[in-house]
Formats: C-alpha cells, structure tokens, sequence
C-alpha cells in the first residue's frame, strides 16, 4: 500500500487537530504538536503515514502479542462478520463464539477460576470486577466489606472505579480519586524499596504492608486486594519470584479477596500463558484483556471463581437479573478473533517461540548496564525496562525540566524504534512474541543508539555526575 499524499497527510493532521481527543495526552500540546499517522503493520514492523519503516518494542501498547498482519486472525473476524456481526448477551440470548471462548478461558487459566465475564477491554474487566465484588458481599451478608487496597505505582485502567485503583497521579489529578475506600501499599520496587534488594525482605515487606493496612481498615471492611504480577505502567516493577503466591496466602488468611490483573501479563508476555502460573497462584478473580484478541479487536474478560459467582447468583433475589452488563459483552466479533489468537498461541507455536527467544531479550535489556543512562535492567520473559539516572551510585534521576522521557522517545523514533517512555525516565519493552533474533540484534543496535543520541546532547552530559 503506498503512502498517502502529503496533502491527504496534512488533511488528516488538521482534522485530527481539530476533533480527535486522545487518551493520556497533554491535549493543548498534542494540537501543536500533531497526530504521528501510522499507516499498515507486519510481523513486529509497523509503517507510518511518511513510509517511515519502524520496529515495534512495545507491541502497540503491550497487546499486539503475535504480531502485526496474521491473515487467518483477520479470516476468523470476517468470517463472523459474514454469519453473525452481533449478538447480544441480554435477555439469554448468545453466539457460538462467545460461548467457547469462555470455556477456553476456563481451561487454561488457574484452576480456580470457573465463570467468565466478557468485556471490551482491561478498564471495563477490572471495573466489571469491582461491581461484581461489591455484589458478591452484599449478597452474603457483609455489606461492610468495602475497602479495597491495591499497590503504588500500580496501574488497573482508567475508569471511574478503576482508576482509583491505579496509583498513579497522572490518573488522578483533576478526578478527584483515589475514593475514600481505595488505598495503597508500598510496591515490591526492589531498585528504589526502603527494604532493599534482597528478595525475602521484599516479600516480607509486602506482606507485612498488606497485614497493616487490613488493620488499620478493619479485617471486617476490607473487600480485596487488587495487584499486577509485574507492574506494567508503573515502570515494568518485577517483584521476586514468590511474591505473588506469599501475597495469595496472605490475602487468603486475612479473609479478603486476592485479584490478579494479568491485562499486561496475560498470554505469554512474561514465559508461561499467564504469570499466575509460574508459581501456581490460584486466584479468587482474575482481568485479562490485551493479548487477549493481540489487540485486532477490543476485548477483555473478568474472571471468578464459583466460590465468588454462587455467593451473586444465590444471594440474590429469586429471578432477579445482576444488574452489570453492556451492549457490546460477549461480542462475537471479538470472541471469534480471540479463539483464533489462542489457537496461534497453542498450534501456532507463538507461545513456544516467545519463550524461546526470551533470552535474546534478557540480553539486550542486560547488555546495556554498562550504558553511562542505564541504572537498570529489569525483566521477565518479554516484558522489561531500563531505568535511567544522572548518577549510578546515589540512583539519583533527572531534572523535569529537562524534558528526557520526550527526548527519548524521539530519538528512539528516529532510529526506527517504538518504545515505551515513562515520565519518571524509565523505558519499558514489550515485544511482540514474534521477534526474531534477527530483530533483537536490530533492537539493541538502535536502543544503544537512541540513549548515544541523548548522551551527546550538552544539558544531559551536564546532568551527570
């Protein structure tokens, strides 16, 4: 496909100036600065609207786990639109491939997970789950079970409900949030933690954090707790291996429910299907979204566990309908691209290979250490960051003023290289399961690159020590 006309471009800048609002953006800074038009994408290569040739680091945004142009997952979505576009999921009605992707979701996700709510992204799935909590305690008699506890630095979308759960002030500047009954714990931030490195003090940190703040709540208001494996837009925040099944048991014992948002996680992003896995975590619920459908379509999903879906259905009144639902639930365009994502994960052998070349990952992450920005590298299968500072020993990061997380990601533009930069100058990594070796050498070519650009500019070399 040829690139659009410089004309048609500009046309297309000016009425996205004009009338297009964007997600997280400085809005007044967008209109000046205007729209970056992306135009076709293949394998972990996307092409913008100016013919420039870009390698995707981050998966469009951490979801475009199998890469860019599979033709059967594009097959699977017009074949549905053929037979059935849409189905609602009211008044007992429902499609074929809503119904089967629930049950596939049952059986590869923890054991404990049964029932199956099916959204349209990851902001809706963790709102869907804080409802559906909220109803689960009223209907068995604890309706002043209502606190919910989640992490710093945390992120669990950005609805209403949802973005007080996130612990990060961008989210909650000028919504007035987090809410009354949503509160936060210290993260399991190992280069930054009061408790140091070492991965048993991390953990007992946690959950020491965890016990305190059900006491100071009351052990008989708390609802839940609310956590990411790895914290993704807190700045990809790994937490030791044993952390995540420590605060299961933790949460167990106090009495509250233990929610795990795998919408980063989820489907081969850090080695196995899900992180919940890699140390049998079984949770109470569980939010996916993202590498759900690899992004071709929007779709997310709440899970819980039958424990939590007898305590709704049965506590409510006879016949009465559970009053959480939207149009597009369950919706069968969606769920047909879902089934043949997994099926490309599984037969395809995406999952296989994302595994497999995991470790060309850990290198370039790790290959850049001795970098004079890079305080450190973090990482898990293929979901990772680098942290960067004005000086390694004191892990000191840099004046605001500067402007670095724009300046990076510029220069990483420039090079050819998409990835994610954070405003507390971190950048995270995403790969697309599909990357080749090939790919990683280019990725760490262009990466050492893009930090040797900013290193020359004067006001950075004078920022370090």
């Amino acid at each position: 496909m040829s690139s659009p006309a410089l004309s048609t471009l500009d046309a297309l800048i000016a009425l996205d100036r004009d009338h297009l609002i964007h997600p997280v953006a400085p809005w007044r800074k967008h209109q000046q600065r205007g729209v970056t038009v992306l135009e076709s994408g293949r394998g972990a290569w996307l092409k913008d609207a100016s013919g420039r040739e870009l390698l995707d680091a981050f998966a469009g945004l951490w979801c475009v786990n199998i890469g860019y142009g599979h033709e059967s997952v594009v097959q699977a979505a017009a074949e549905q639109m053929r037979k059935l576009p849409y189905a609602t999921g009211y008044f007992h009605f429902g499609s074929e491939p809503a119904i089967r992707l629930a049950a596939k979701l049952v059986e590869i996700t923890p054991a404990s997970l049964t029932r199956v709510y099916l959204t349209l992204g990851g902001s809706e799935a963790v709102d869907a789950a804080s409802r559906f909590i909220v109803q689960y305690y009223n209907n068995t008699g604890r309706p002043h079970k209502k606190h919910f506890i989640a992490l710093e630095r945390g992120y669990h979308g950005s609805s209403s409900f949802g973005a007080g759960l996130t612990a990060l002030p961008l989210f909650h500047r000028g919504f007035d949030l987090p809410l009354p009954n949503q509160h936060h714990i210290a993260s399991p931030y190992g280069y930054r933690s009061a408790a140091g490195a070492d991965p048993q003090a991390l953990i007992a940190a946690s959950v020491a954090a965890l016990r305190s703040k059900v006491a100071e709540l009351g052990a008989d208001n708390v609802a839940a707790f609310f956590c990411e494996p790895i914290q993704g837009s807190g700045g990809v925040v790994v937490p030791p291996v044993g952390w995540l099944k420590a605060m299961r048991e933790a949460a167990r014992e106090l009495d509250i429910l233990f929610v795990v948002d795998e919408v980063i996680t989820g489907f081969g992003r850090t080695g196995p299907m899900f992180a919940c896995e890699a140390e049998g975590v079984e949770p109470d619920m569980m939010t996916l979204a993202k590498g759900l459908t690899a992004g071709y379509a929007p779709m997310g999903a709440t899970l819980m566990s039958e424990q939590v879906f007898a305590g709704i259905a049965d506590g409510a009144p006879a016949g009465a309908a559970i009053g959480h639902g939207a149009t597009y639930s369950a919706h069968p365009v969606s769920a047909a691209i879902a089934l043949e994502v997994l099926r490309l994960y599984d037969e395809g052998g995406i999952l296989a290979h994302g595994q497999a070349v995991a470790p060309h990952f850990a290198a370039v992450m790790d290959g850049l250490r001795d970098h004079p920005l890079v305080g450190e590298s973090r990482h898990r299968g293929l979901l990772g960051a680098l942290e960067l500072v004005s000086d390694k020993a004191t892990k000191r990061g840099f004046d605001p003023a500067l402007g670095l997380p724009d300046r990076l990601f510029d220069a990483g533009y420039r090079r050819g290289l998409i990835f994610r930069s954070f405003g507390d100058h971190i950048l995270g990594f995403a790969p697309a399961l599909c990357f080749t070796e090939d790919e990683f050498v280019q990725m760490a070519q262009r990466l050492r690159g893009t930090l040797d650009d900013v290193l020359r500019e004067p006001d950075l070399r004078a920022a370090l020590k």
